[in-house]
C-alpha cells in the first residue's frame, strides 16, 4: 500500500493580503490550451483578438465558451455582430498569434481571411473554424464569461493546433507507449486516460 504525500501547497494570497497573482498565472500556466482568434468584420474592416481562455462546453446544443478581460476595448466591437467567427490557430500560426494578442499595431498585417455569415470574419490556414452566435454573457471576477452557440463548422485535418502553456507556444506530440517492464501499472494508467479523453469527442 503507497502513502500519499501531499503537495506543498502556498495560501493565494501574498503577505500583505492580496491575491499573488504572479503565482496564480504560473499555476494556470501548468494547464495547456490551445489558442483561438475570436474575430469579425466591422464596416469593411476585420476586428478581433486572441484568446486561450476558450472551451468546449456542450455537444448538444452545440456550445462553447469565452473569457474575455473586462473592460476590453476590442470586445464591445465583436459582441455587437450578429456572428462571431472562431478560428483554431494552427501550430504554424504562432507569429499571427501573438500579433494578435498584441495591444498596439495592426492585428490582421498579413493575415489572409474571409467573411462568412453574419460579418463573422475566419482566418486562413487554421487548424478549424466556427461561425457563433452569443447565447449568454455575465460578469464574473475580472472577467466575461460568454456562452457561444455554435452554427456552421470547418476542421483542416492536416493542420495540428497550437498549443500555450507555461507562457510559451508549443505542439502536440504523441505520448509513446510504455515498453514491457515498464513500471507496474503505466500502461493501465495510459488507457484509463485515452479511454477518458476519447470518450467526449
Amino acid at each position: 500500500m503507497s502513502v500519499l504525500v501531499l503537495p506543498e501547497l502556498d495560501d493565494v494570497n501574498g503577505a500583505d493580503g492580496a491575491v499573488d497573482s504572479q503565482r496564480l498565472r504560473k499555476v494556470f500556466g501548468r494547464f495547456p490550451t490551445g489558442v483561438t482568434a475570436i474575430c469579425v468584420v466591422e464596416d469593411g474592416q476585420p476586428v478581433g483578438f486572441a484568446a486561450s481562455s476558450f472551451n468546449t462546453v456542450s455537444a448538444d446544443p452545440p456550445l462553447v465558451s469565452l473569457c474575455v478581460q473586462t473592460g476590453s476595448s476590442t470586445w464591445p466591437h465583436v459582441q455587437k455582430s450578429a456572428r462571431i467567427g472562431v478560428s483554431i490557430f494552427a501550430a504554424d500560426q504562432s507569429l499571427l498569434c501573438r500579433q494578435m494578442a498584441s495591444k498596439t499595431g495592426d492585428r490582421f498585417a498579413g493575415a489572409a481571411w474571409s467573411e462568412g455569415e453574419g460579418g463573422s470574419l475566419l482566418l486562413a490556414g487554421a487548424a478549424a473554424w466556427m461561425e457563433t452566435s452569443i447565447e449568454f454573457e455575465q460578469t464574473v471576477g475580472d472577467h466575461e464569461v460568454v456562452i457561444l452557440r455554435v452554427h456552421r463548422l470547418g476542421v483542416d485535418g492536416d493542420q495540428q493546433p497550437l498549443v500555450f502553456g507555461d507562457s510559451k507556444f508549443q505542439e502536440l506530440k504523441e505520448l509513446v507507449p510504455p515498453k514491457p517492464g515498464d513500471e507496474p501499472g503505466a500502461r493501465a494508467v495510459q488507457e484509463s486516460l485515452l479511454s477518458l479523453s476519447l470518450g467526449w469527442w
